[in-house]
């Protein structure tokens, strides 16, 4: 059996301490820049995770030394993962805060660079939370789109309903780009057409909005179904407990009115523990 001699400098003939990898480092595979503000990025997936489309993990970088210590604590956030559960690979989009502790450096990784990703799965944001019914809405605000980008790939989410309906609202019109770009590429995604069905994507029905910048359509989503002018322009019925389940990702502020709004309808808040007509995606922040 072969010995294995440390490696020591050449100069002092004492050994060279190992370098520490990255703790849960995973490999930066893509990185799209969408605008300014916004970009996504791909990584090689852990072998061993598993989760449930629509669930978030902690990712990150390693955060600064310490100048008493010497030693780095690794920087982390709460991220919606934006593939599907069967993907080989991760996706994230995220937004870019100039001075954010994590977005300020995570928004320069390039192809080949190491980030942390902590493979434990949670959220509120899956199929298992919500009780059978025939339509389901998915409203998000900004990146809050990611784990709606994860469900609309997802073939439970076209065995449990009808009708699929994805409402993002953003600023301008650039910060569509993304969820518009993915729904359009589901209509010649050989895979997902064989696995879930030819023209699966014929259920979605997509409802985008800008609130600061002209578009095609404008307004808060909120505002919109208030008036009737959502229903009006999707051709379908006022929410109701009977048919309709529904996800929510977005700012606070956007959540507590679309709960409010929900919960006016007659729909009950669900959870994994006790499923029921919608849920709220807590951990996201815009």
């Amino acid at each position: 059996m072969n010995e294995i001699s440390p490696v020591t400098d050449a100069a002092t003939d004492t050994p060279v301490k190992a370098t520490p990898a990255l703790p849960d480092a995973q490999t930066v595979t893509e990185v799209k820049h969408w605008t300014d503000k916004l970009f996504s990025f791909r990584c090689t997936r852990p072998a061993s995770l598993r989760f449930r489309s629509g669930e978030f993990v902690m990712i990150g970088l390693m955060g600064e030394v310490n100048e008493k210590t010497g030693k780095q604590k690794p920087l982390l956030r709460a991220y919606s993962i934006a593939s599907p559960s069967w993907d080989e690979e991760m996706e994230f989009y995220s937004i870019k805060v100039e001075n954010g502790p994590l977005t300020s450096r995570l928004q320069h990784i390039k192809v080949g660079d190491e980030i942390i990703l902590r493979p434990k799965p949670v959220g509120t944001l899956v199929h298992d939370a919500l009780i059978p019914g025939k339509r389901i809405w998915f409203f998000a605000t900004g990146t809050g789109f990611a784990p709606f980008a994860s469900l609309l790939r997802e073939p439970q989410t076209y065995e449990d309903y009808d009708e699929v309906i994805i409402t993002h609202t953003c600023r301008t019109a650039g910060e569509l780009t993304y969820g518009r770009e993915l729904i359009e590429g589901l209509k010649d995604d050989e895979l997902l057409n064989e696995v879930i069905g030819d023209g699966f994507w014929k259920k979605i029905k997509y409802y985008p909005t800008t609130t600061r910048e002209e578009s095609p359509k404008m307004g808060r989503i909120t505002d919109l179904i208030n008036s009737g002018e959502a229903y009006k322009d999707l051709d379908v019925a006022p929410l109701c407990p009977d048919n309709d389940r529904a996800m929510i990702c977005g700012n606070m502020a956007f959540n507590l009115e679309l709960k409010d709004m929900l919960e006016k309808a007659g729909l009950e808040e669900g959870a994994n523990s006790k499923p029921a007509q919608y849920v709220v995606e807590k951990a996201f922040l815009d």
